[in-house]
């Protein structure tokens, strides 16, 4: 098997008996090593005491003295949400138990940056053993922040993180600076000839997906999803890329982002789309269940639609947590 997302720290956790992650010492000391915790030169003596013994003993209790000790204003916010995520993290059965109780029972100041996190590394777990490449590349749009810039007519999505280095750093090339050219030309585009280069890329982040005209794309795309709902929400789903919503008796949506939450819901209450918010439309995709005894009886018998949508700067910010939070599906027996 190809390695891939050696980044997602996959390598580090255990496993349970269902599948899953566990959350062990290694782990924990993963997220500590991280340049938000580790404590910078000008760090005070609590900081670097906390810091040192958790290296030491990752799991030992923290009062909260301990960290209102610390003089950085940013140094006692940043170790109040990384001690409850963690604590969070080990009281839980597995990772991806962890990440159920965070999106069903409130994020509770949770950052953004964790929840990607979690959702890189539970994803790499679900697509264990995978060989697409264009699944694979689709997948990280549930971590990553894309870019969004149009080639032919036909969107191309870039890492943002990655696309911003080059516009800002040495990387950038002086023709595209000259020309004014976006920096996701500059990338390589996923395509069956340059397949073979993304396993030895897979944790740089620096191959671009053409979502517009290349239909593999977007089935990579469906093929994550369904790995993701079938492992965190032990249900078999079929999802299939559409070119447009024709059903005059839809019952339910997600949007897989906060753009197309707002575009559905528009939708879903009758309102007449402005061609803005038309063309923020990515993708469309048609979620059909092989059973609907965990089914909301509303929708049982009936596809679930799926909307993706950029924001008007033309960025992606996918959130796959919305899957768990908006499928019609009840609670029960999860996969981990």
């Amino acid at each position: 098997m190809t390695e891939f997302w050696v980044s997602s720290g996959h390598h580090l956790a255990g496993r349970t008996e269902g599948g899953g992650l566990a959350v062990n010492d290694d782990l924990i000391l993963a997220y500590l090593a991280r340049p938000e915790l580790v404590p910078p030169e000008e760090a005070c003596m609590a900081e670097r005491a906390l810091h040192r013994s958790l290296v030491t003993s990752p799991r030992r209790a923290v009062s909260p003295g301990e960290v209102a000790a610390m003089a950085d204003a940013d140094a006692r916010e940043n170790w109040t949400m990384m001690l409850a995520f963690r604590d969070r993290l080990t009281a839980a059965r597995s990772v991806e138990a962890a990440y159920l109780d965070l999106v069903r029972g409130g994020l509770n100041g949770t950052p953004p940056i964790f929840l990607n996190q979690l959702a890189h590394l539970i994803l790499r777990n679900a697509l264990d053993g995978c060989d697409d490449p264009y699944t694979l590349r689709a997948g990280e749009l549930f971590f990553r922040p894309q870019r969004v810039s149009f080639v032919d007519g036909a969107a191309l999505l870039a890492d943002a993180e990655v696309i911003e280095a080059r516009e800002t750093g040495a990387a950038q090339s002086p023709l595209v600076a000259m020309l004014g050219k976006e920096a996701a030309n500059e990338l390589d585009v996923l395509t069956d000839e340059t397949a073979w280069t993304y396993w030895s890329r897979s944790d740089a982040f620096t191959m671009a997906l053409n979502l517009g005209s290349n239909p593999k794309s977007r089935e990579g795309l469906a093929r994550a999803i369904e790995a993701w709902v079938r492992h965190l929400l032990h249900v078999e789903a079929k999802v299939e890329p559409i070119a447009s919503m024709d059903d005059p008796d839809w019952r339910w949506f997600v949007g897989l982002d906060a753009q197309a939450t707002r575009i559905g819901n528009a939708l879903w209450n009758g309102e007449t789309l402005d061609e803005a918010s038309r063309m923020r439309i990515l993708a469309l995709f048609r979620l059909t269940f092989a059973d609907d005894r965990r089914i909301d009886p509303r929708a049982a018998g009936r596809p679930v639609y799926l909307l993706m949508a950029m924001d008007p700067d033309k960025r992606l910010f996918l959130k796959p947590q919305n899957l768990v939070a908006g499928l019609p599906i009840s609670d029960g027996a999860e996969a981990a």
